[in-house]
């Protein structure tokens, strides 16, 4: 799957992640986010540097420290109009599977250049075919560069 980017879905202003089969049909995934793991995702797209390390930052600084390998984000289950994630990982010779929410494991993807996969009958379930040239999706796009610029990171603190 290719990371397309965070989108706002109208007239609700809810994020969406989306994701499309880099192969095949092209079918588009739209998952529903939240916003901070919208705006962590969006960082990570648009290479934008914190003055301190976010959530999924320091969770990739700690893969990299212990020479832990993220091979392969899997959207793995959609069960009652909730998404399932897997982050599988090796680290000396040994393979790991983690549990995840799909926006988390998307933000860590997006920092380590990981690949996404989806299972079929995730995207059976859920994949929608979108046009490549659809205007109202740039239109989107637009709205949450703009939103992007007026957020801090510290507008996320605890």
């Amino acid at each position: 799957m290719h990371l397309v980017g965070v989108r706002v879905e109208m007239p609700t202003n809810s994020p969406i992640v989306l994701l499309r089969e880099s192969e095949g049909q092209h079918r588009v995934l739209p998952i529903f986010i939240g916003p901070v793991e919208a705006t962590a995702i969006a960082f990570a797209q648009n290479g934008v540097v914190t003055a301190r390390p976010l959530t999924h930052d320091l969770l990739r600084d700690l893969l990299v420290a212990l020479g832990v390998g993220v091979e392969r984000i899997v959207i793995t289950e959609l069960r009652d109009r909730t998404f399932y994630a897997e982050i599988e990982m090796t680290t000396n010779g040994s393979s790991h599977k983690v549990s995840s929410r799909p926006s988390d494991a998307i933000a860590l993807a997006a920092r380590l250049g990981t690949p996404i996969f989806a299972d079929e009958s995730v995207l059976e379930e859920a994949a929608v075919t979108m046009s490549d040239d659809d205007e109202e999706e740039d239109d989107e796009v637009e709205r949450f560069r703009e939103f992007l610029e007026g957020v801090n990171p510290e507008d996320f603190a605890s």
